[in-house]
């Protein structure tokens, strides 16, 4: 037998001895095997590229070895050059335009051909861009895509990340081989449209398999757990206005101090209710309440008395944990003396003085050990049970509840990490409150699950502190709503914002005044996304990758959608949502307690938004406005949104808000709040606006008055209710 005979059992001989010693250093776990034999014959494996050793792991790790395209740039480095000996390889530059033909050759004359779509490692620790030729290849080749994902090379000393996430020799290492796809495109598209439709599809596959392969399979705690051993348990995580900062090992300590002290107090309680500003007791309080099987109800502090009362109700809430404090600080105790005969009261300055030495001595062993400390305690361990009550916003009702499980907020959390790079080197400035889904994802599930320092803020409201606190902490993301945006740039600093790279804004529509007044005063895009509370929140966002102005941004990976036609709206339709960021289900006021989970015509899981949108071929989600926010006027649809944008361009520094009351004549009568000084050339200021801009004059109000500010809920959002209470009381 010849030496070259001999060659493919030594092969073999190597990947087997390379496979023991690196699942001995990384202890690699590769999931998802019978997904490669059901590929074809000819497949074109993608893989994201996070390290020096992803092409290491696949020749080893997969059952058979791939014929692999690798940057020219790279083959030719000399430490390389010894890995690719083994193997069969091709190298391609992506700066030529001949690439294609060469990666099209290349898959045609082989059954297995592995690409790393992107081009380079990731310097981001996210997805980078992903070349153009890659799609097209896929596409004319007619070949099988076989999605691969890889985890922990990241975090390894053989990735590019060093300095911005904690790096280790051998950090676990997993392979998620995900079902074979085709990219299927209409026959009669072709030239650039073809190829850019392409590149969204594996774009979009490469997406869609960081959901997939990401970690949301398990309860928050245990996520927490997770992040504490990747990033390090001395990496500062939280800080609020008292200046407290606390690493992880020290936030450990403190949730299970506190657990260990309301164990007693919470014995044989179900709801449990916290009413706390944005605070580190908040999440201490938070995350206890994990450790002991309860659920937390996060009340909005800031509603009515009649509000709370029913949301306690709602949720059949029995306990309320709050803060003295706070209480004196916020000025609510007529809402505690509202609740206190209908629930238990546990003020946390009485807790902290209860915490015995014993107490603070188990505290700390369960920090060195959390996660025995965790397996021995209470803690819900699966992943779909309830993490969360919320309440919506009540702008337009009375509050329901919507329960959120451990995998909602978790996969939203991934849903996010798919499309936007964040890393541990980033800081959140969170104002927004923690009882609302937007503030509580930015403000406790992804910084706390990514190992971003969280700096908590307890109200969006203080224009003048915001933007200089921004400066002190050096703040590199802020997330808030349009409102709280437009005030802060009114008095800001120019060099305020001049660390902050990602500037997130939702729950309400971004206006074009604050788009532009941040843009020319702090050079800074703003990224405008689109959520609601039953979908953990986010639904759809603008990305620094993929951006469309005057839009909510693309549909998040995983996320299936349905417009049901609606009568007057010619283009789009009312938004019907499915998957695994949507939420459990309802508390209705009016069945307290019971769980509702969604539902439409659709089917079981599936979630009516309420709001008409439009989504472009792109997936680019266009707000229109929601359902029970259009009138009917003379038999035409008109959206209150763009009633409220028109005043807006017309009176750019002023606040503006419509609503629809009933008119014998015509349906109904647009009326407009605004702070706008009203004159008898107000309306005719409108229609000429109307005309430049080339709209209805439908969109004109009837009847415009003046208002000193526009109403709002702690989100930032409109207070409908508060303006239509306004219009009864001048009606009487």
């Amino acid at each position: 037998m010849t030496i070259t005979e001999n060659l493919p059992k030594m092969l073999e001989i190597l990947r087997h001895f390379i496979r023991l010693i690196l699942r001995a250093l990384y202890r690699v776990e590769v999931k998802g095997v019978e997904n490669f034999h059901r590929a074809g014959k000819r497949t074109l494996i993608i893989a994201n590229h996070v390290s020096f050793l992803d092409g290491v792991l696949l020749a080893v790790f997969l059952p058979r070895i791939p014929l692999f395209v690798i940057n020219t740039f790279v083959a030719r480095k000399w430490w390389v050059r010894p890995f690719l000996r083994p193997i069969q390889y091709v190298t391609i530059d992506p700066a030529n335009p001949l690439y294609v033909k060469t990666l099209i050759r290349t898959i045609e004359g082989s059954e297995l051909v592995a690409i790393f779509p992107e081009g380079r490692i990731t310097v981001t620790g996210s997805l980078m861009k992903v070349y153009q030729g890659t799609g097209l290849v896929a596409d004319k080749t007619n070949a099988q895509v076989l999605p691969i994902y890889l985890d922990g090379p990241q975090y390894s000393k053989f990735s590019r990340l060093k300095g911005v996430i904690r790096q280790r020799w051998f950090p676990e290492v997993r392979i998620t081989i995900l079902p074979p796809r085709t990219i299927d495109i209409e026959p009669d598209i072709r030239g650039s449209r073809r190829r850019m439709i392409a590149t969204q599809i594996l774009e979009d596959m490469m997406r869609e398999m960081v959901l997939v392969a990401g970690r949301h399979h398990q309860t928050f705690f245990e996520t927490l757990l997770e992040a504490r051993t990747i990033h390090g348990g001395v990496l500062p995580i939280i800080e609020d206005i008292n200046r407290r900062q606390l690493n992880y090992n020290q936030l450990l300590r403190s949730t299970f101090g506190l657990s260990y002290a309301l164990r007693g107090l919470l014995k044989g309680r179900a709801g449990v209710g916290l009413m706390l500003p944005n605070a580190i007791p908040t999440v201490v309080s938070f995350l206890s309440l994990h450790l002991l099987g309860k659920i937390p109800a996060m009340i909005n502090y800031t509603m009515g008395v009649k509000d709370i009362r029913s949301a306690i109700r709602t949720a059949s809430i029995s306990t309320v944990i709050t803060s003295r404090k706070f209480i004196e600080l916020s000025g609510r105790q007529d809402a505690i003396e509202a609740i206190e005969h209908d629930v238990s009261i546990i003020y946390l300055e009485d807790v902290r003085e209860s915490v015995t030495v014993s107490i603070k001595l188990k505290a700390l062993l369960s920090s060195l050990f959390p996660q025995f400390a965790w397996k021995l305690g209470q803690a819900a361990d699966d992943p779909n049970e309830s993490a969360v009550i919320l309440f919506t916003s009540g702008s337009e009702g009375r509050p329901k509840g919507v329960i959120l499980s451990h995998v909602n907020l978790l996969a939203n959390r991934c849903q996010l990490d798919a499309v936007i790079d964040f890393t541990s080197d980033d800081v959140i400035l969170n104002a927004m409150p923690l009882f609302h889904s937007f503030g509580l994802m930015a403000g406790m599930v992804l910084p706390l699950t990514a190992g971003i320092k969280l700096f908590l803020y307890p109200s969006p409201l203080h224009y003048n502190i915001i933007p200089e606190l921004s400066y002190d902490i050096r703040a590199t993301i802020l997330f808030a709503t349009n409102t709280f945006l437009a005030g802060y740039a009114k008095k800001a600093h120019a060099y305020d914002f001049h660390k902050v790279r990602l500037l997130l804004a939702g729950a309400e529509k971004l206006q074009e005044e604050t788009q532009r007044i941040w843009h020319e005063k702090f050079g800074m895009r703003i990224l405008e996304g689109y959520g609601t509370t039953e979908a953990s929140p986010v639904i759809s966002v603008n990305t620094p990758m993929h951006y469309k102005a005057g839009t909510a941004g693309r549909l998040l990976p995983g996320i299936e959608y349905y417009l049901e036609p609606v009568s007057g709206i010619e283009e789009g339709g009312r938004l019907h949502i499915k998957g695994l960021n949507i939420m459990s289900g309802y508390l209705m006021p009016e069945e307290p307690g019971i769980l509702q989970p969604p539902s439409t015509l659709k089917g079981d899981g599936w979630y009516d938004t309420g709001d008409i949108v439009s989504i472009d071929s792109m997936n680019f989600v266009k707000i229109k406005g929601r359902a029970k926010r259009f009138a009917k006027i003379a038999g035409e649809m008109v959206s209150l949104v763009q009633v409220e944008s028109l005043a807006g361009c017309c009176w750019p520094n002023e606040a503006h808000a419509a609503v629809a009351v009933p008119d014998a004549k015509r349906g109904e009568r647009l009326v407009l709040f605004s702070t706008r000084t009203v004159t008898d050339h107000s309306r005719r200021e409108l229609l000429e606006m109307a005309r430049q801009m080339g709209q209805s004059e439908l969109l004109v109000p009837g009847s415009i008055i003046h208002v000193d500010s526009i109403p709002l809920l702690a989100t930032g959002k409109t207070d409908y209710t508060g303006l239509h209470d306004k219009l009864k009381e001048q009606a009487d």
